[in-house]
This record gives C-alpha cells, sequence and structure tokens, in this order.
C-alpha cells in the first residue's frame, strides 16, 4: 500500500489504508506481487490493445509460463495435478495449498484495474471457465489427455454454451452429439456464438444435445476447434471488450472420441449450473472494478474541470452524483469481499446450495452498479466522455462495457428471478426439515 493519498473511490478499502477483518498476511503479500507483474505487462497496455482489438500472443505466453493463468481457477486450486506439474507456488508469493477465493478475488481485481474487460478476457477466461468442469467432473484418463497442456498453458481452450437461439436459455440448446453405430465418435452439428477466446482455442469445452429435449438431454464435450475438419470461426464484433476474441463458431459433421465425453451423459446442465457459480463471481469482481475506475476517473476530471466559474466539485448536484454512485460502488464491493470470505469457510456442495442464488444476484447487481457508475462518469466529463479519443476515453469504452456485464453469464433479469427462486426453494428446504412427520408422537 502507497503512502500517497488515493483518488476516492480509486482502491478497494483495505488498499486504501483502511483496516479489513478478511486478508491475511499472504493476501496482502500476493497482491503487491499480483500487482507488480499485471501492471507490467498488462494493465500498460490494456488501452493500447483493446484500440488494436487483440492482445499480442505473447503476452499469454508470458502469463502462462509465470503460472499466472491458473489463479483464474476456482479455489482452492488443484493442487495435485500441480504439483504433479512442477508447480509448486504462484509468483513465489503464495503456495497452491495455500491458495483461498480471497487470493482468487485479488487476482480478478488486479486483472482488472485497467477498466477494460477485454484484454483480461482474451487471457483467463478459457482457463476460468472451460477448465473447471475437467477438473471437477472428468474422468482421469480425460484429465491426463487434456489437463497438462492446458494448466501450462500451451494449449487454449474456451466454454461454449451460448448458441444464437440459446443464450440464458441454456436448456434448449440445439447443437446435438449423436453417436456413431460403432459407438467411438460423436457426430457433432449445430452453432455456438459470442465464445470468447474461441478464435485461439484449441478445444472447446462444449454443451451439446446428446438425447431428447431439456436439460436432462444436455452433455459436456470436449470439441476440437483450430484447424478441425467440420470447424468453422470467425470473430463477432461487439460493443465492448474489443480484444476479448467473441467467436461464432459452426459445426458441420465434426467428429468428436467418445473419450472425448465430460462426466455423465446427460448431467450437463448440473456441470454447466456449478460451473456458473464461480463464472458470476469472477464476473461481479471484475465489473465492480471497472466501475471504480470509472467513477474514480470522474471524481478525478471533476476536481480539475472548471465551469460556470467553479470546479465541477464546487457544484452541489456533482457532488450529489458522485456520492449516489460511491453508494452503491462501495455496499458492492463490501458485499463482495464478505461473499469471497464465505466461500473460504464453506465447502464447495456447502457453497453451491447457500451462496448459489445470491451468486446470481451479485453478479446481476454488479452489473446495475456498473451502468449507474459508467453513466454517471460519462455524464460528468461531458463531452469528452462521448469521444472515443482524448482524456474522456477510458470511460467513454467502460460505457460500452456495460452491457458485456448485465448480459454474459446469465443476463440481469433471469439472474434476479433465479436469486429469488433458488432463495424460496433452499428456505422451503430446510422449513421441512423441521416438520414433524406424520404419525409421529405429538409429546
Amino acid at each position: 500500500m502507497s503512502n500517497k493519498p488515493s483518488i476516492p473511490f480509486s482502491e478497494p478499502p483495505y488498499l486504501a489504508g483502511l483496516p479489513s477483518p478478511y486478508y491475511s498476511s499472504s493476501h496482502l503479500q500476493w497482491q503487491k506481487a499480483c500487482r507488480a507483474f499485471i501492471d507490467d505487462n498488462l494493465n500498460q497496455h490494456a488501452l493500447d490493445w483493446e484500440r488494436e482489438e487483440k492482445v499480442p500472443p505473447e503476452i499469454f505466453q508470458k502469463f502462462a509460463a509465470a503460472n499466472m493463468l491458473i489463479p483464474t481457477l476456482p479455489a482452492p486450486l488443484p493442487v495435485e495435478w500441480l504439483k504433479r506439474l512442477g508447480v509448486h507456488d504462484i509468483l513465489g508469493a503464495v503456495t497452491v495449498e495455500d491458495w483461498d477465493y480471497l487470493h482468487t478475488a485479488i487476482y480478478t481485481d488486479e486483472m482488472s484495474r485497467s477498466g477494460l474487460s477485454g484484454p483480461a478476457a482474451s487471457l483467463t477466461t478459457g482457463m476460468s471457465y472451460g477448465v473447471p468442469p475437467i477438473i471437477k467432473f472428468g474422468s482421469r484418463d480425460l484429465q491426463e489427455h487434456f489437463l497438462p497442456e492446458l494448466l501450462l498453458g500451451k494449449k487454449r481452450i474456451c466454454i461454449a454454451i451460448t448458441e444464437p437461439d440459446a443464450g440464458s436459455d441454456v436448456a434448449n440448446i440445439q447443437t446435438t452429439a449423436v453417436k456413431t453405430d460403432d459407438g467411438k465418435h460423436y457426430i457433432v452439428n449445430g452453432a455456438k456464438k459470442w465464445i470468447t477466446n474461441g478464435i485461439w482455442s484449441a478445444y472447446a469445452t462444449m454443451a451439446v444435445r446428446t438425447s431428447g429435449p431439456g436439460p436432462a438431454g444436455l452433455s459436456l464435450l470436449i470439441v476440437p476447434l483450430l484447424d478441425y475438419p467440420g470447424v468453422a470461426m470467425r470473430p463477432l464484433k461487439c460493443s465492448g471488450q474489443a480484444s476479448g476474441g467473441t467467436t461464432y463458431i459452426e459445426l458441420d459433421d465434426v467428429r468428436v472420441p467418445v473419450s472425448n465425453l465430460i462426466g455423465q451423459e446427460g448431467m450437463g446442465m448440473k456441470y454447466i449450473m456449478t460451473n456458473f457459480n464461480h463464472e458470476r463471481l469472477i464476473i461481479a469482481i471484475g465489473v465492480t472494478r471497472g466501475a471504480r475506475v470509472a467513477l474514480a476517473a470522474a471524481f478525478e476530471y471533476c476536481l480539475k474541470r472548471e465551469a460556470f466559474g467553479l470546479t465541477l466539485m464546487d457544484q452541489p448536484v456533482v457532488r450529489h452524483r458522485l456520492a449516489k454512485c460511491g453508494a452503491m460502488l462501495e455496499s458492492q464491493w463490501a458485499w463482495i469481499e464478505q461473499f469471497v470470505y464465505q466461500m473460504t469457510k464453506l465447502s464447495k456442495a456447502e457453497a453451491d446450495v447457500e451462496l448459489g442464488g445470491l451468486t446470481a444476484l451479485a453478479k446481476a447487481q454488479a452489473g446495475i452498479v456498473l451502468d449507474e457508475c459508467a453513466r454517471c462518469a460519462v455524464l460528468l466529463f461531458g463531452g469528452n466522455g462521448y469521444t472515443r479519443t482524448g482524456q474522456g476515453e477510458i470511460v467513454e469504452r467502460i460505457y460500452r462495457d456495460v452491457p458485456g456485464a448485465r448480459i454474459p453469464g446469465g443476463s440481469e433479469d433471469v439472474l434476479l428471478d433465479l436469486s429469488i427462486r433458488q432463495l424460496v426453494k433452499n428456505y422451503k428446504n430446510k422449513t421441512k426439515l423441521l416438520e414433524r412427520p406424520r404419525g409421529s408422537s405429538k409429546l
């Protein structure tokens, strides 16, 4: 932590000189090492790469060589696999055994410190969301075949769930995987859309339909992509996240070995929903940092910009705008810290039940907070915030990233509804446990 005063709202309170009950010396040591590496190798160039719409491939290789893609995996890390591959610590700051979700949150926050979602997503999305199902549900043979190259960053993978006609409605996925007569291959046909990192990926952890309609017909399959027969990929231009490698994938009679099945046929929906919890939490952390960058930029600008003979900060209406967004931002961050701390104290099974609905709510609320903070920043920057170059460029770009926070990982309205349905389900299940069985004694 620097002795130099921070621009208000520019840093989480624990980095702005305020005490926190959550962070140990291990977390603080990791934050310093993490920031130094990420600033040197990503954040100082992030805006240039977002303009160019591509992060240079050697940056992925540099992160992989330093084992700095591994921190985006769910905690606890796959210690057995990592040690077998010679990975015993991350940047010499924290051992893989001591890693917890607070370390993950620090990494995610630091990766998002440029305020832009594209550069970080270009590096981490595949590892963060495509690899965990293999670790959690894949057979030993499947893991032996794929994990060594994926964990060390020698090959890239993406997560491919969304389709042109099935986004948040995962159960409606239409891409099919039909077994050949000899039972040795699946023939995959369909299309996937808005797939981050797809254009560079050797493989996709892909949701496919292996049997009838609905969620029970879904499975997860590792599908080869790059230069593979029957696979065609093209980049998609989106309003934000220009460097993230968003991709449209077409699959025409793609032959995939049945050994590439993750877990069991028909269990895909369960695997996907479990995977979503980590994805939504990571999005919430990164998006909240994006909101922080936008609001802090606006705060700093208002201290120096003059209008009507006063700085903007001297105008009560401006302070009012900043105050409302600041309250939303810091409330959201406090919730995330509490949330992540709870993850360090609950087992994966407990967290999936107790926090699954709240994870959806936290991700949805993060998008709402980003929308408010980014819109406030653009308005306070005025014409500069509406311009793609110059001193307002960063807030203009963050504002374009807002839909990319509110739609992927489950669109906002779907997640708000899901959160309440999950809380109601948990409440009813717990209430049933208190009910007296029929015919039992009334004593």
